[in-house]
């Protein structure tokens, strides 16, 4: 199977994000994040918010539930959470995305 990412991205760090089944790189800026993530099984993502976060999807699907209001997303499209806005997800097993948080320190470096 080929990887999704190609080598320069899976020699960013790896995030260290404590999701089970998650491969997330990640990107820093001076002011915003860039996560390049893979699940490897279904993931449930509780209801949070924090600033603004951008998305794409580059393969399979996710059901997200932002301000109350349910999207279905899959490869192809994007997405977008102003900042607080509370929001979770259905994450399906083989998604794939590109994801931009307007926030330096969102995740750590593992």
């Amino acid at each position: 199977m080929l990887e999704i990412f190609p080598e320069p991205i899976l020699e960013l760090p790896r995030a260290d994000i404590s999701i089970g089944g998650l491969k997330a790189y990640i990107a820093q800026g001076e002011h915003f994040q860039i996560l390049y993530m893979e699940f490897e099984k279904d993931i449930i993502i509780e209801e949070h918010s924090h600033e603004s976060q951008w998305g794409v999807i580059l393969e399979g699907q996710i059901d997200l539930t932002i301000d109350g209001k349910e999207f279905v997303f899959r490869k192809g499209d994007r997405y977008f959470i102003p900042k607080g806005v509370k929001h979770s997800a259905k994450i399906y097993k083989g998604y794939a995305d590109i994801t931009y948080f307007n926030q330096k320190d969102r995740y750590k470096v593992k």
